[in-house]
């Protein structure tokens, strides 16, 4: 009796947490518009067909908490991003999680304020250039690597979907901005659909092809 009590336990656990999983991703039955909307925005297979430069300053400025049908508005640009990456790490979901920040730390740095950038499953799978391993190369992060870049970060720009993810999103203080290792925004780039990279022999940037 106990074993069958433990059992049912064990199953309604997993399945709670079945549900919890299908609901982030927007994938659970019955599941919220906006979680629907949040998956098939990021599931986007094709390039956006112009990019708009953003700064940290712009992430901060998109508005919160809007609407559905104003956000999907606002989710049909394409942006780019200039900087520096703190940070690669590979989500639950499959996704490489980027951390671009406007000025490069030396490696005993702090981490600072960053806006996200997500490389999705879909843009890397089939192409070794951008695998994990790759990618930390090519980033020379300041943490995600097996070891620190004497270097410090490369200076590179990433471009892709503008997106509002709402789970993440709050507004930070302006002292988490200036002394803390905070995600500027819910907004984000994501997914990510080009990189480059800066080439000072050229005094011009470089894509690093998939």
């Amino acid at each position: 009796m106990t074993f069958r009590v433990l059992a049912l336990i064990t199953f309604a656990a997993g399945v709670a947490a079945l549900g919890s999983a299908l609901s982030l991703l927007g994938e659970a039955p019955g599941g919220s518009p906006e979680s629907a909307h949040l998956r098939r925005m990021k599931e986007r297979t094709q390039p956006p067909s112009y990019v708009q430069p953003m700064t940290l300053a712009d992430f901060l400025a998109l508005p919160h908490g809007l609407p559905l049908g104003r956000r999907a508005e606002l989710e049909e640009r394409g942006v780019s991003i200039e900087g520096w990456n703190q940070r690669i790490m590979a989500a639950g979901d499959g996704d490489l999680h980027l951390e671009i920040t406007p000025a490069p730390r030396r490696p005993d740095d702090r981490d600072t304020a960053y806006v996200t950038a997500e490389i999705t499953p879909r843009w890397r799978t089939g192409h070794p250039a951008w695998s994990h391993d790759r990618l930390v190369e090519v980033f020379r992060p300041n943490t995600g690597g097996a070891t620190r870049w004497d270097s410090g970060p490369r200076r590179v720009r990433v471009s892709g979907w503008l997106l509002y993810d709402y789970q993440y999103d709050a507004t930070p203080s302006a002292w988490t901005l200036a002394h803390g290792s905070t995600r500027a925004s819910g907004w984000e780039i994501h997914p990510v659909t080009k990189i480059e990279v800066w080439d000072a022999s050229r005094d011009g940037w470089a894509e690093v092809a998939r």
